[in-house]
């Protein structure tokens, strides 16, 4: 009888990722990563799929970039990383589509997910603000740690 967690995650071979998909995040890194953009899609501080990041790139939105490593053709994201190279945003890989539209609440997989913290969207207020705000603090601590992981990973692009 199979756990929960061996339900939960997703197994891709090495063979079946991008070849471009560096820097790949490791398992503590990936864990942090989807908990920061699952709270990050409840503040609605997020943008998911290329239209979207595309634009807030071009915009000039600052955050970090969650790309996935199993699409295929890879020229739908090919792009993504020279483009936020240029506009300096951290950017990392991770293994699965289907895990990055979960934890970025849609049901649909997601090639790209960017958390952007400073993005000014309408949150609806109700009862217990104080705890709202409570947890916004709590997920830019989680989003700063990220941030800092990933800037420490090499993030040029590698062409073999």
């Amino acid at each position: 009888k199979k756990s929960k967690k061996d339900e939960d995650e997703v197994v891709i071979p090495l063979d079946e990722l991008s070849p471009i998909a560096r820097p790949l995040a490791q398992k503590k890194l990936l864990k942090k990563l989807h908990k920061t953009i699952k709270r990050a899609s409840k503040q609605r501080q997020v943008k998911r799929g290329v239209k979207e990041v595309v634009k807030g790139i071009r915009k000039g939105e600052r955050g970090l970039l969650v790309l996935a490593a199993d699409i295929t053709p890879i020229d739908i994201i090919s792009h993504l990383p020279v483009l936020s190279e240029d506009a300096q945003i951290p950017y990392v890989f991770v293994p699965s589509k289907e895990e990055l539209g979960h934890s970025s609440s849609t049901k649909r997989p997601t090639s790209c997910v960017m958390v952007c913290p400073d993005q000014k969207k309408k949150v609806k207020r109700k009862e217990g603000e104080d705890a709202k705000e409570k947890e916004v603090e709590d997920y830019k601590e989680l989003y700063e740690e990220c941030l800092k992981e990933v800037q420490k990973m090499d993030t040029q692009v590698a062409f073999q």
